[in-house]
This record gives C-alpha cells, structure tokens and sequence, in this order.
C-alpha cells in the first residue's frame, strides 16, 4: 500500500482533525467564559446584598426602631435592659395577638437577635429577647 496514492485523503483527514480540535477548543473557550461571567455576576450581587445590609447595620436610628418595642406592650409586662449597643428585653403574660406584633416588629428590626425565647403558659406567652446592633 503506498501512502502516495491516497496522500490528497490523508491531508484532507489530518486538517479535519485539526478542524476537530479548533472546534472542541473554541466550544470550551466559550464555556468557560460564560461560567466565569456567570461567576461575576453572582458575586456582584452578593456585593451589592452587603452593601445593601451594611447601610441598613450603619444607620443610627436603630436604637430609635427599638425604641418601638419598649411602647408596644405596657410598661407593667416589660423588664427593659439597655446597655451600650446590647439589649435584654423580657415580656410577660402577652396575648396571642400581642404575641404577633411583638415577633412581627422584632423580625423587622435591623439588629443581630441573639436569643428568642418564647414559652407557653397557660393561654399566654413569656418573651426573652436579646439583641446587639
């Protein structure tokens, strides 16, 4: 078998090979840009989030907001104590419906709720609720 007889065959195999390769190169090429643009645009939107986050965390009327718990209930079920940036607040014998505003206003709040612990007794409820901001 002579490799000049079928030499036009072979070239037009080798560059279909290398048409082949080319084609696998640029389809991963492509892949890979588009994971890495995806990749940026996730990470843009977790930035943005944060950014987001620390302008609510910065804002100086969140001891103000808190402020709203303390006349939300009376004063009689309320034990109230503040210090520095640091919040105990303890709620006794609210009501179901009390119980809904009080957890309502506190998911809202813009702080760090380190403990919310509330007990059942009876038809009324026990609130414990520490924060930092």
């Amino acid at each position: 078998m002579s490799w000049k007889s079928y030499q036009n065959e072979l070239i037009a195999l080798f560059a279909f090979v290398v048409m082949l390769g080319a084609y696998a190169y640029k389809h991963s090429q492509i892949v890979s840009q588009a994971q890495a643009i995806q990749s940026t645009q996730h990470t843009l939107e977790e930035l943005k989030e944060v950014i987001a986050l620390k302008k609510i965390w910065a804002n100086k009327k969140a001891s103000k907001k808190l402020t709203a718990l303390h006349s939300l209930i009376p004063d009689s079920k309320v034990q109230w104590h503040q210090k520095g940036k640091k919040l105990t607040v303890n709620y006794t014998a609210l009501s179901a419906n009390k119980l809904n505003k009080l957890v309502t206003k506190i998911l809202n709040l813009p702080v760090e709720i380190t403990l919310l612990d509330i007990q059942k007794m009876g038809s009324t409820y026990n609130v414990e609720f520490k924060c930092k901001w």
